[in-house]
């Protein structure tokens, strides 16, 4: 699986798959103050970056390919240096 959750963090590591983003969704609804760490993911099916722009868990850390990290942080609405 691409996704461990563990009390108010997600850890998204390699391919997070489309079916995943259910599981995803249904976690993030119960979790206000949530937290995402994409360290170790190097792709995110766009149904899990849908959950993701309408849930706006903070983001911990990012992607490290930088492409992947920019594209990422566009369709967040998250600025380069932040």
């Amino acid at each position: 699986m691409g996704i461990q959750f563990k009390k108010n963090q997600i850890y998204f590591q390699d391919v997070v798959n489309v079916e995943e983003a259910e599981t995803l969704l249904e976690w993030l609804q119960k979790k206000t103050a949530a937290k995402a760490d994409f360290s170790a993911c190097i792709h995110l099916h766009p149904a899990n970056l849908q959950v993701l722009m309408a849930a706006r868990p903070t983001i911990t850390a990012w992607p490290a390919d930088t492409q992947f990290s920019a594209w990422l942080r566009s369709a967040l609405g998250t600025p380069e240096h932040h």
